[in-house]
């Protein structure tokens, strides 16, 4: 019985230890809490699959009063509001390919003419498939609308048929939605680890003294720390470029040059932010944990899981920082709609923005640290 109780009284003096020297360091009680608080209110605000807000666009070539009680019923949902509205057929590509309008609905010119003679009239809804589920949930609400319509007008009959036309994913898969995104979102993963850890490794190994005693500058220093990461993250993107292309067979419809040139772009923000995460890390397991917690976030506020326009106004200004938000929408659309160059100018420029901010940090940092 003696032994039993100092066996207790032992493990108790053991956890009191261990939990006095990580509550004893004022950074770790932080990293206790603030990881969970701030994955907490992320989780609950941006990872929302419920449909809030569905940008589309009119293409209405009766200009009957069918069409604008219909449309009167779409806008009081509170979900659909009307982006613009359309005065030709040329003007949908417009809208769609520049992700103004999820969905697009075009009303032919006959169509209050058919229903006045009690025919059936066709309600082309034009969806844009990049975001498969979103895409499908706006799809099935329409059809709602649609029916109750159709209940109020005939008393239950189909007067009125939706006829859906999804673009860029004919099929709504799920997997051509992800597997491009995943060519930006998991190779930022182990880009930012990489360089994460380059600076404290060094430190923590001891070779970082010897490193700085050699003729090359700081600047020099993170130069080369972070050229290295730049390739191996294009690398990664290629194979899992090549497993969508030639495992899942999902059709590329852009130019690979234009991707690697977006890809290179968003690789160079991603080490410019895993060089600020080393150069502020005293060692690897510091690294490590910075790099975790960011992590997360920036999955989360990318649009991978969830659109960016269903999440909360502050976090969709708090995705305007996040590279892999614009990294996964350029890839989204060279992949899938061929897009160019030029119409991508809207997520190359930010960034080609967080990556000359995040660099300079860096170096700033790097010298800080050396101070």
């Amino acid at each position: 019985m003696d032994d039993f109780i100092d066996f207790w009284r032992r493990l108790v003096q053991l956890c009191r230890k261990e939990l006095l020297a990580i509550l004893k360091d004022p950074a770790n009680r932080a990293i206790l809490v603030v990881p969970a608080l701030l994955q907490s209110f992320v989780f609950g605000y941006a990872a929302t699959y419920n449909l809030t807000n569905v940008p589309y666009a009119v293409l209405d070539q009766s200009q009957g009063a069918a069409s604008a009680r219909l449309l009167a019923r779409l806008d009081g949902t509170g979900v659909f509001h009307r982006v613009a509205t359309l005065t030709a057929p040329r003007d949908i590509a417009r809208v769609v390919d520049a992700g103004d309008a999820l969905l697009v609905l075009q009303f032919g010119p006959d169509f209050e003419a058919r229903l006045a003679q009690g025919q059936d009239a066709p309600l082309q809804v034009i969806l844009d498939g990049r975001n498969s589920t979103t895409a499908g949930q706006a799809s099935a609400h329409v059809a709602q609308i649609v029916a109750a319509y159709n209940a109020e007008l005939r008393g239950g009959g189909m007067p009125v048929i939706a006829v859906p036309r999804v673009w860029y994913n004919p099929n709504l898969e799920t997997r051509w939605n992800i597997m491009p995104a995943l060519i930006a979102a998991l190779s930022m993963m182990q880009t930012l680890m990489l360089t994460a850890l380059s600076v404290a490794r060094e430190r923590e190994q001891g070779t970082f003294d010897q490193l700085l005693v050699t003729p090359y500058t700081p600047m020099e220093i993170m130069l080369g720390k972070a050229v290295p990461p730049v390739l191996i993250g294009l690398v990664q993107s290629s194979i899992i470029l090549c497993v969508a292309l030639f495992w899942f067979r999902i059709p590329m419809a852009g130019s690979l040059a234009t991707l690697y040139a977006g890809l290179a772009i968003f690789t160079v923000a991603c080490v410019g932010v895993g060089l600020s995460i080393s150069a502020v890390s005293a060692n690897m397991q510091q690294a490590m944990l910075y790099t975790f917690v960011l992590i997360m976030p920036l999955m989360l506020l990318s649009g991978l899981a969830t659109p960016v326009r269903n999440m909360p106004d502050p976090l969709q200004a708090a995705t305007l920082a996040n590279p892999l938000r614009f990294a996964i929408d350029l890839v989204q659309r060279v992949y899938l709609e061929g897009a160019g160059l030029a119409s991508l100018w809207r997520n190359l420029v930010p960034m080609f923005v967080l990556g000359t901010v995040t660099l300079p940090l860096a170096a700033w940092l790097f010298r800080h640290r050396l101070v």
